[in-house]
């Protein structure tokens, strides 16, 4: 059965860092693609970084970069956003996501991950 579970969500400042994790089981982590994904109410779930060992793959999306980096540890099947920077913005559920099959062209459509968190929520406000 695939878990995964994610934490490190909280209330900050703008300005501010979080370290969000996701503790995947019952997957081949390293085959793996992992992703977190982010949603606010009334909105679509929408990509913010992924990470794949088997194709090379390591970015984030447009509105993140260079505050965001994902990582990941193999060791612990643990996968991490490190967010620094925070802007209001950035206030949504964040989710963890993963998928053994996503190709390139489609590691930003929430469509290709088949196992899915909880989420963990984050609020950035001053």
């Amino acid at each position: 059965q695939v878990q995964l579970v994610e934490s490190g969500g909280g209330l900050v400042r703008p300005g501010d860092s979080l370290r969000l994790s996701c503790v995947a089981s019952g997957v081949t982590f390293t085959r793996n693609t992992m992703a977190w994904f982010r949603q606010v109410p009334g909105k679509e779930r929408e990509f913010v970084a992924v990470t794949s060992q088997r194709t090379g793959s390591n970015f984030v999306a447009d509105s993140v970069k260079g505050r965001f980096t994902i990582s990941r540890d193999s060791s612990k099947n643990t996968v991490t956003l490190q967010m620094n920077n925070l802007k209001p913005e950035d206030t949504a559920v964040y989710y963890c996501a993963s998928s053994s099959s996503v190709i390139v062209s489609q590691m930003r459509s929430r469509s290709a991950y088949h196992y899915w968190g909880q989420g963990t929520p984050v609020t950035v406000s001053s």
